[in-house]
């Protein structure tokens, strides 16, 4: 039975790339420009060890400074594996994991800019530049999103 790609299909195709372009934009960035890696990293890190982590999160990070130049470049590597991915539509499920655990790793960093004892709510508002790009990654690894407009079968 030949199957045949829904506007759905060609619509979840396009947040795919459109995602894609910007992870490409963030991560050749970090690899391209070594302010990142060489002192952007730790600073963001240590602001969110200190401040903003979620608890059980903050001894990871911490962990990560103790090599803030290698942390730093392998965020920009991993964006930009990340990117190619979704703008070729190759590996989109695996590097959708990544994107979906990247994701959730900001979640994690970011939860408490919010002063504690905030309304529920306001914690959740805070993190929507970040739990729905999870989502859609968790979407394109459900629904193999690579298949349309991409290189993967």
């Amino acid at each position: 039975m030949a199957s045949s790609k829904s506007g759905s299909s060609y619509a979840m195709a396009i947040a795919r790339i459109a995602i894609g372009i910007m992870f490409l934009f963030f991560g050749q960035y970090k690899i391209l420009k070594p302010e990142f890696a060489h002192g952007g990293y730790a600073k963001y890190v240590s602001s969110y060890a200190n401040e903003s982590a979620v608890g059980f999160y903050k001894p990871f990070l911490r962990m990560t400074l103790q090599h803030p130049v290698l942390s730093g470049y392998a965020v920009g590597v991993a964006e930009l594996l990340v990117g190619i991915s979704m703008v070729l539509g190759f590996g989109v499920r695996p590097l959708s994991l990544v994107g979906a655990l990247f994701m959730l790793n900001l979640t994690l960093c970011t939860w408490w800019r919010v002063p504690h004892g905030s309304a529920y709510w306001m914690f959740l508002g805070n993190e929507l530049d970040n739990i729905p790009l999870m989502l859609l990654f968790i979407v394109f690894f459900v629904h193999n999103a690579g298949q349309t407009l991409g290189l993967d079968k």
